[in-house]
């Protein structure tokens, strides 16, 4: 390696290690926007750098490319008209497998401080990153360059440290010697080699293409894998810059850049099924709809599949101290990014005698009035609310809505259209909160977007049971509970363990249940039907290397 990236970053690393172990609060990518931190004119920069990629051909040298292909359209209403160059599936399998060769031949320094390199120059683009996530996913600013940068670089980084302590767990050479009574004693010399599983291939998701996508694309190269970035094609943007960074980095270090590419292609293209289906694809991660990540688990078989699919979260409201507290916070759950969250909840269990509060009782009608008054109120500004909620990715989830509304329950707070100051154009829409039963059977699926049902239940034990039944059974990220008895706590945190599940419990400040901090916390638990992995621990990175040993008598 001419540059030794690995040194510049070691004290990253370091921190990133000492973090994960304590599980306290850290993060080398500040997640405030300001000018004092970036530069004070980084966000013109990095608006202006957007820009400039508009109606564009995306500067990025892929062998191989036959012709070009893009087709985003900003969910804030209008088009990017961004062309890539598309390669076919087999040509990128072909190119990854022989930057594997050299790749492999680096070794763990190398391919960790090349990862924490990419790391440190994606956060120098964060801006940059931030419009490309806005106006790919329809997240608010905000939200598009916490989570679509610094958060996500984050979980990158995280993803790094646990492959390095895995990896450096392992020493290169050991000294051998068995004991033989009389005899002299047995001697011989080992070595162990970190070897990559092969070729990886990195499925994004539309409305998180860093966050989701860096876990898997940083666990797998900082593994000694080569990687095969596919985004959807509603956000190749954000991953096209980030396949971009990897590329120059890999260069600049002397190594094949074809160790990370791009697979930009048409909507109606099957690429992330031919990709998956290679043979030399060894190691697969997906987030994404139930149905494509069981196909890939079920069929896929040659590959380490890592997978984050649709669920069902919920919480249970037992009693509280103070209503209004509950309620603000779970509206702020139920109106972010317009509910288009994996961990954003839908389903509230309430008794249907009503619960408990510092003020006396409440019944369910009373409880269910002050979540649908809460979201109201959180959207009553549409000005500041749409910086809130964003704008709908995808059309199909506003058809959802309608689909929700259709189902015939009562409406405790109706979804509505809001105009967005700057865009008037853009896909905006309030939550819709609804009235259900704990026997509607017509709940315990994922509803996608902002929709939230309220639901009637026998008892905090009758709720209990039917959340954990329904993680198991249809799996969820998320579980949230409200209860000012030791006891109930006591319940819900069995509960939540025995069904695999991550619980909040009494959120009411400035923490959500929609929100992960890495280093911190553990994103899914890979225990329940959501997720087959968790962002990140040990085993999400442990099983993309194998150890080749070689012995011999000294």
């Amino acid at each position: 390696m001419s540059v030794d990236f690995f040194e510049s970053n070691r004290e990253v690393l370091e921190q990133a290690l000492a973090a994960a172990a304590s599980r306290a609060y850290w993060s080398p990518f500040p997640e405030s926007p300001s000018p004092r931190v970036y530069g004070e004119t980084a966000a013109q920069d990095g608006q202006k750098a957007f820009e400039a990629l508009l109606g564009q051909a995306f500067p990025l040298d892929l062998p191989g490319a036959q012709g070009t292909v893009g087709g985003e359209r900003s969910p804030f209403g209008f088009d990017l008209d961004i062309r890539y160059p598309k390669v076919p599936a087999d040509v990128l399998v072909q190119q990854a497998e022989q930057a594997l060769e050299s790749w492999r031949e680096a070794g763990p320094r190398a391919w960790v401080g090349v990862s924490l390199e990419i790391l440190k120059r994606l956060n120098q683009r964060s801006f940059e990153i931030a419009n490309a996530v806005q106006h790919t996913t329809g997240q608010g600013f905000m939200m598009a360059f916490q989570a679509g940068g610094p958060h996500a670089q984050d979980r990158g980084l995280e993803a790094v440290a646990y492959a390095w302590q895995e990896m450096a767990r392992i020493p290169e050479l050991a000294d051998w010697e068995k004991p033989q009574g009389k005899h002299d004693p047995l001697r011989m010399q080992k070595r162990f080699t970190i070897v990559p599983r092969g070729v990886a291939l990195v499925i994004g998701v539309s409305t998180f293409p860093t966050w989701n996508g860096y876990p898997g694309l940083f666990a797998s190269l900082a593994t000694g894998n080569p990687v095969i970035v596919k985004p959807h094609p509603g956000a190749i943007l954000p991953l096209a810059i980030t396949v971009q960074v990897a590329r120059q980095v890999l260069a600049e270090g002397g190594f094949d850049p074809n160790v990370v590419q791009l697979a930009a292609h048409e909507a109606t293209d099957d690429t992330a099924r031919e990709l998956a289906m290679n043979p030399a694809v060894r190691i697969i991660d997906f987030t994404g709809s139930s149905a494509n990540g069981n196909w890939l688990e079920a069929h896929a078989r040659h590959a380490q599949v890592y997978t984050e699919k649709a669920g069902v979260n919920q919480v249970i409201i037992d009693s509280v101290e103070d209503i209004k507290a509950v309620a603000r916070n779970l509206a702020f759950s139920f109106a972010l990014y317009s509910g288009q969250m994996c961990t954003a909840p839908q389903n509230v269990y309430v008794p249907r005698d009503g619960i408990t509060t510092a003020d006396g009782r409440m019944s369910f009608d009373e409880v269910a009035q002050a979540l649908a008054q809460a979201v109201e109120r959180m959207v009553s500004d549409p000005a500041k609310a749409v910086e809130l909620t964003g704008a709908i990715q995808n059309e199909a989830t506003a058809q959802r809505i309608d689909a929700a509304r259709e189902l015939g329950l009562p409406v405790l707070c109706d979804s509505r259209a809001l105009e967005h100051p700057q865009h008037p154009k853009a896909r905006v829409r309030t939550p819709l909160v609804l009235k259900a039963d704990a026997s509607d059977e017509r709940i315990f699926q994922e509803w996608f977007g902002p929709i939230v049902f309220v639901v009637a239940t026998d008892s905090t034990e009758h709720s209990i049971q039917l959340a954990r039944d329904t993680v198991v059974q249809h799996g969820a990220l998320t579980l949230s509970g409200y209860t000012t008895r030791d006891a109930v706590a006591i319940d819900m945190r069995k509960a939540a363990e025995r069904a695999g599940v991550s619980l909040s419990l009494n959120l009411t400040g400035g923490v959500f249940v929609n929100q992960t901090a890495a280093f911190s916390d553990f994103h899914g638990t890979g225990a329940n039907p959501a997720a087959n992995a968790a962002l990140s621990d040990s085993a999400f990175v442990a099983n993309r290397f194998r150890v080749v040993q070689t012995r011999w008598h000294v």
